[in-house]
């Protein structure tokens, strides 16, 4: 299965009435850079049988991606030793030198840059410990030029993705609001564009997950699918018909702030009744310690108190279980809602707070079958991931590979236009970051 194959609105030839020659070759040469991105280490009879294309078109096109630099002949992974007769089956690997990527993440205390090969590969990262509430706006601009220009060692690279916590436009140009920063509109992408000259993208953090999921296991997160992460905040990304949803202004589906309760809970977006103000880290931890729930959510609920809590939830039923009881009925409800509008569909939770899944999901499912949706979702499966960091390092990666496939290499850009003199895509050169 190809990660994407989407060239419905390609433009046409209007005498004709059919596909421009450029546009049909822009076409064949992404399926086919595709299918060894999806496959890793296929024949060409492999990614044959992966696009449709016929052997003479595949030969054509690795011919000229070979001499471009972009992919390699390697002798197939699963090529028995050759006899002295006939000869061995050459398969086609991605070449890592092609081109570069810089995968940013910004989380609660945390920044993180990796840069990586065209591959997919880590050649270096950088970690920033920092308390993320406490930046002046410069301050955080400046640490997230800094940590680019760290992870990027003086390479030349083509492509930015960053992800955050919080909301972004649709566009994927700016953080437009975000729990563990105090600034609104934080342009991003124009600011990493202007410093370094390639293309940047600023996507929500859960959109990324469910890219990663939808990569990792197609067959499981192919065209519908939900992943909602569990962690000190609540959040969701949603594969509809194959694409990840995002509003017509935002990114969208803020699924932990949708209401579950009217005028409840206080939630760390300033609202109350939010199903977070419930499922959250630090909600569970304000309500089994038997704080107000109207009272100021607490700034930082760390794993080690989560566990603490948990352990003594399996122990005995009291005020603490029943906090993460509630934080699956919360969670539950909102799928209700869901669920109604898009049908059932798989469902992974990601992140730390799914430790405590085996006493929410009794929860879950009980609130469900409450709800309209409730009744067709008897079936419905979760898959736990209890770490989403790496979750998100693929996602951005994928993200960011799959527009140098589909936007550099795809038209025809070589690799010495771009990654390997230090110009950008459009033939300009880019600014020193060294």
């Amino acid at each position: 299965m190809i990660l994407d194959n989407c060239y419905q609105g390609a433009p046409t030839d209007m005498l004709t009435g059919g596909i421009r020659h450029d546009v049909m070759r822009s076409r064949n040469r992404s399926l086919v850079i595709g299918a060894v991105r999806r496959a890793g280490n296929p024949s060409r009879t492999q990614i044959a049988h992966l696009t449709g294309l016929s052997h003479s078109t595949i030969s054509a096109i690795a011919a000229d991606l070979i001499a471009e630099g972009i992919m390699r002949e390697s002798v197939h992974e699963t090529q028995v030793p050759v006899s002295r007769r006939g000869r061995p089956q050459v398969a086609l690997t991605l070449n890592p030198d092609a081109g570069r990527a810089v995968c940013l993440h910004l989380h609660f205390n945390r920044l993180e840059a990796v840069l990586v090969d065209y591959c997919g590969g880590v050649i270096a990262t950088r970690t920033h410990v920092i308390n993320t509430l406490a930046l002046n706006r410069q301050q955080l601009i400046d640490l997230v030029v800094e940590t680019v220009q760290e992870a990027a060692g003086g390479k030349p690279f083509m492509r930015i993705v960053f992800a955050v916590q919080g909301v972004t436009d649709a566009k994927g140009d700016e953080i437009l609001w975000s729990p563990i920063i105090t600034h609104n509109h934080v342009p991003f992408g124009t600011l990493l564009r202007e410093q370094f000259g390639v293309p940047v993208s600023v996507q929500n953090d859960c959109n990324l997950i469910a890219t990663a999921l939808h990569w990792i296991n197609p067959e499981r997160y192919g065209q519908n699918f939900l992943a909602i992460l569990l962690s000190h905040g609540i959040g969701m990304g949603l594969m509809l018909n194959g694409q990840i949803f995002t509003g017509i202004r935002s990114s969208g589906v803020e699924f932990g702030h949708m209401i579950y309760r009217p005028h409840g809970s206080l939630c760390r977006c300033g609202r109350r009744g939010c199903i977070e103000a419930y499922a959250g880290s630090y909600a569970i931890q304000r309500r089994a310690e038997g704080l107000d729930t109207v009272s100021e959510p607490l700034a930082n609920a760390h794993d080690t108190d989560l566990s603490a809590l948990l352990a003594q939830a399996r122990a005995e039923d009291g005020p603490v279980r029943q906090a993460f009881r509630e934080a699956g009925q919360a969670i539950g409800y909102g799928l209700g809602s869901l669920f109604a509008l898009i049908d059932p569909a798989p469902v992974a939770l990601i992140g730390h707070g799914t430790a405590a899944f085996e006493i929410m999901e009794p929860e879950i499912r009980a609130a469900l079958a409450q709800t309209a949706a409730g009744q067709n979702a008897g079936d419905l499966s979760f898959e736990i991931w209890p770490d989403e960091i790496p979750l998100i390092q693929q996602g951005c990666a994928m993200e960011a590979l799959n527009s140098m496939d589909h936007e550099v290499f795809g038209p025809g850009l070589q690799p010495t236009d771009s990654a390997r003199d230090g110009r950008t895509p459009n033939g300009e050169p880019t600014k020193a970051y060294a």
